[in-house]
């Protein structure tokens, strides 16, 4: 639940209540995200967000404090809210920032615990800061958070960004909290090549302005790790490049978001998880079962559409066809674009389409049989999305059917032939199709449990 000032003003809580505080407050994991963690806690509670403005801060904080059992701050509150609290915890003080505020013996209490997640994910990544060079870019609130815990750890921090002078007052912030932390400041074109560890909190390559990257890495062969605290898509182009540059880690934001919420949730209900590490696991992994895209990839004919209508009622998504929305957006069927355009005129329409709905979430998306010729077609799935193979045997896919590329046995076979090397190469699993729709729907479902176990 979503609340602006008014229906804030007049909300009153029917069992314990937390909130998110924020502005502006759009889409938001909070709520879906703590009600997991109530539930696994054994707490009947709630969460709500509610879109504070700057200049209704302090009323809002007053009416928290009747009202709710705590509350989370996000942009632009973090640092606004310190001045309203009775109490602050060390990091948080340092950090100049507070996330997480709990209402206790009528004392109001603040936190920093995206410290916290972004200690935790590390360590769940094995990755290890003592004595490595690390490049951080951005200097605002997440910027802060990971800069500190760099510091503290004996890192040699870097940090980058358009505007030097708010570059250099973090690193007077920093110097000033952890003495005898090293620290320097770079434009953007002197940055240092000999980087372990990249940190991106700017938000670029943020949803919607998907498939920009923030930095280009290509030039920094001792890479061991690259961290994104952008969580929407779940892999941003940075993080994209990471991987096809064999970076040995590179992730990004949402098990950070996890973390901290799990740690925030600890310092509302004043109780530990039995094992926080397992609960941070379990949260993210449902998250991202439900939150991602799961694209099909196959040849015509393969049962992507059948296969797909059917998972995605299964996994409670919105089931999408790529050739029908092209048809939608074009006005002319498929063979009309082919007759007029050829296969090229053709495959821009696709790509348009393919970048519009994998930008998105909770879809499942029957891709046509050539998607995998354009790389960035690829990209944009894989950004927000798991990749299945629907592989049906040759001597069952159809010739014909108003397919202009499977006039005859003969461009079946030729097609497939040139094609299975790009779908083997795209996909996460491959999904045999063999049998009967019912099997082939089992085996993706296998495949996506474990996917979304690790």
């Amino acid at each position: 639940m979503l609340l602006s000032m008014d229906e804030f003003r007049a909300f009153e809580p029917k069992k314990t209540t937390y909130a998110l505080f924020g502005w502006p407050l759009g889409h938001t994991m909070s709520p879906e995200l703590h009600a997991q963690l109530f539930e696994a806690a054994g707490q009947d509670a709630d969460y709500i967000g509610v879109a504070v403005p700057p200049e209704d801060l302090l009323e809002a904080f007053e009416l928290a404090k009747r009202k709710l059992g705590g509350i989370n701050c996000t942009i632009p509150h973090k640092k606004a809210v310190i001045p309203l609290l009775d109490e602050i915890d060390t990091a948080a003080r340092d950090l100049h920032s507070v996330n997480t505020v709990r209402f206790a013996d009528g004392k109001a209490t603040g936190f920093n615990t995206d410290i916290l997640g972004f200690a935790e994910s590390l360590n769940r990544d094995g990755v290890s800061l003592q004595g490595k060079k690390v490049l951080l870019l951005g200097y605002g609130g997440a910027a802060s958070v990971m800069a500190y815990h760099c510091v503290t750890q004996g890192a040699y921090l870097t940090i980058t960004g358009r505007n030097l002078e708010k570059a250099e007052t973090l690193q007077k912030q920093l110097t000033d909290a952890v003495p005898g932390a090293r620290i320097s400041v770079f434009s953007r074109r002197h940055i240092p090549r000999d980087i372990h560890v990249v940190l991106n909190s700017t938000p670029v390559g943020m949803y919607p302005n998907v498939g920009v990257s923030a930095l280009d890495i290509t030039s920094m062969p001792g890479l061991e790790a690259v961290i994104d605290v952008i969580y929407n898509p779940d892999k941003t182009e940075l993080i994209l490049r990471a991987e096809e540059l064999g970076v040995p880690v590179a992730v990004g934001g949402l098990e950070m978001l996890v973390a901290q919420a799990v740690y925030a949730a600890e310092f509302f209900l004043d109780r530990k998880f039995e094992d926080a590490g397992a609960e941070i696991a379990r949260v993210t992994s449902e998250l991202r079962r439900e939150q991602l895209n799961i694209a099909l990839i196959g040849m015509p004919s393969s049962g992507k559409s059948t296969l797909g209508r059917t998972l995605a009622e299964r996994l409670g998504k919105r089931f999408v066809d790529l050739d029908e929305e092209i048809v939608k957006a074009d006005g002319r069927s498929i063979p009309d674009i082919f007759a007029a355009e050829g296969e090229a005129g053709f495959r821009k329409l696709e790509a348009a389409q393919t970048a519009r709905f994998a930008r998105e979430n909770r879809q499942v998306i029957s891709c046509g049989g050539g998607v995998v010729k354009d790389p960035a077609n690829l990209r944009a799935l894989h950004a927000n999305g798991i990749v299945l193979f629907i592989d049906r045997p040759l001597e069952d896919l159809l010739v014909g059917g108003g397919r202009p590329l499977s006039t005859s046995p003969e461009a079946l076979k030729t097609m497939e032939a040139q094609r299975r090397p790009l779908y083997l190469a795209a996909a996460d699993a491959v999904i045999p199709n063999k049998t009967t729709p019912a099997d082939a729907v089992t085996a993706a479902m296998e495949a996506l449990d474990e996917i979304f176990s690790h």
